[in-house]
């Protein structure tokens, strides 16, 4: 990767300052947050939602199994889409879908088609999620530590009061409000187009092939870690057990023998890309199982009303918010790193301390440093990235980057649903300490390597 030219004062182009910058971290923020709500602000709303259509509670679960497989796969789409097309086009694309997902859940008159609908809306969101790491990572070097900050705090306020704003819509106005809430991107789409449209596209092929088994192996993936929850056929589990070994197989050969491959060769070789995504797998999984068991617990056991959990939860924003500026201060591969295996390795120990216990204070205090290290974690990845990735592949590495991640949320969810049928709420938060633990071990590896493949220290570009 080429270093930029030098030029002189008068003719380099004036740069974003200081309160544009935050505000630049704030809106990408704002373009992200809202897809959290989609899992955490909708789970409150799924006995509702039974009573409603009349559903089963495993048949409910398809509500989020739904979102989590869409949310995954439409931030790897439209992250490539926009290396191909421009993150404008993707943007605007994404907002599209979003808005017909949104459509669709609040008038499904079944449970059918509410499934369909959240897919649908989970697709347009992971064009959010994209777009908004795209562009965090695309900052001016100069400018990117306050992007970044900004960028880590909006992204903690959001996932703390997810649970919050679920209840509030679920018990004050309506479930289906409660499950539209990622559409909330939309009103941001706006203060992004125009540095979006500085991101223009390569014009190469989108390798849709490519695409394509990547979202069956990671659909089958997920389904497959599901399966005892939502009460998958016998029949049908051999039949995705099948399509995920073969996907993946032809997928491998695909990466080796296509240069323009949806998956890119360069970052499957890549040491530092591959530690990143552990670790980002660790944190949300860790985040997910204790959102999965942690409200269940104040409520079941402790008799918490769902608001009451929300509010509790909310000093984690406030928590999260501080980290992820400081983070976002900090160089990635030095201070960021050692922050987030911090906050990783405090969550884990938080965690592990509920066995044996019922103090329902552990609960919050892990789910609130869950959040933390959620928003650390993307202001961390996203530096690291930076420094990096090409520009050109900067879009879809991002969106392969979180599309792991949320695959790792689903095996945390997972892991907490199957554990919590053989064992007590406690004893599954105690053991799903280990996907923080995991995180903390991975981001300590992460620092010393912040440039580009080769290179000691990043470049400009």
């Amino acid at each position: 990767m080429s270093t930029r030219s030098a030029v002189s004062p008068t003719a380099a182009p004036p740069r974003s300052g200081s309160l544009s910058a935050r505000s630049a971290g704030l809106r990408y923020g704002a373009l992200f947050g809202p897809a959290v709500f989609g899992v955490t602000a909708a789970g409150v709303a799924l006995p509702d939602v039974s009573a409603s259509l009349d559903a089963t509670p495993s048949a409910v679960a398809w509500v989020l199994t739904a979102h989590a497989l869409a949310l995954g796969v439409g931030t790897a789409l439209f992250g490539r889409l926009s290396d191909s097309r421009g993150l404008r086009t993707s943007l605007l694309l994404g907002s599209l879908v979003l808005a017909v997902g949104a459509a669709v859940c609040l008038l499904a008159p079944n449970l059918g088609v509410l499934v369909a609908g959240r897919f649908v809306l989970a697709l347009g969101s992971g064009a959010m999620t994209s777009g908004a790491v795209t562009l965090s990572a695309s900052a001016e070097a100069a400018d990117r530590p306050k992007v970044l900050a900004g960028f880590g705090a909006t992204m903690a306020v959001f996932s703390a009061s997810a649970t919050l704003a679920g209840g509030v819509f679920t018990e004050w106005v309506t479930w289906r409000v409660a499950l539209v809430l990622p559409a909330l991107s939309l009103i941001a789409v706006p203060l992004c187009l125009r540095p979006a449209a500085a991101r223009q596209g390569s014009g190469r092929p989108l390798d849709l092939p490519g695409a394509t088994l990547l979202t069956v192996a990671a659909t089958s993936f997920l389904l497959l870690i599901q399966a005892s929850a939502l009460e998958i056929a016998a029949g049908l589990v051999v039949v995705l057990a099948v399509a995920l070994v073969l996907s993946v197989v032809l997928l491998a050969r695909r990466v080796r023998t296509v240069p323009a491959s949806f998956v890119p060769r360069r970052l499957v070789g890549d040491n530092l890309y591959l530690r990143t995504a552990v670790t980002g797998v660790g944190v949300y999984a860790g985040l997910f199982a204790a959102m999965y068991a942690v409200p269940q617990i104040l409520v079941q056991e402790h008799g918490w009303s769902v608001l009451a959990v929300g509010t509790w939860l909310l000093p984690g924003a406030v928590v999260g918010a501080v980290l992820s500026r400081l983070a976002g201060r900090l160089p990635a591969a030095g201070g960021g790193s050692v922050l987030l295996a911090l906050i990783a390795c405090a969550m884990a120990a938080t965690l592990a301390s509920a066995l044996g216990t019922e103090n329902a204070a552990l609960p919050v205090i892990g789910a609130s440093l869950g959040f933390a290290a959620f928003a650390v974690t993307q202001v961390v990845s996203t530096a690291l990235m930076s420094a990096r990735v090409e520009p050109a592949l900067r879009g879809g590495a991002m969106g392969l980057l979180n599309l792991t991640f949320f695959v790792g949320g689903g095996v945390g969810s997972a892991t907490a649903g199957a554990l919590a049928k053989s064992v007590s709420l406690y004893t599954t938060l105690g053991l799903v300490a280990g996907f923080p633990l995991l995180a903390a071990a991975f981001a300590v590896t992460l620092t010393g390597h912040g440039g580009p493949r080769g290179s000691k220290a990043p470049q400009a570009r």
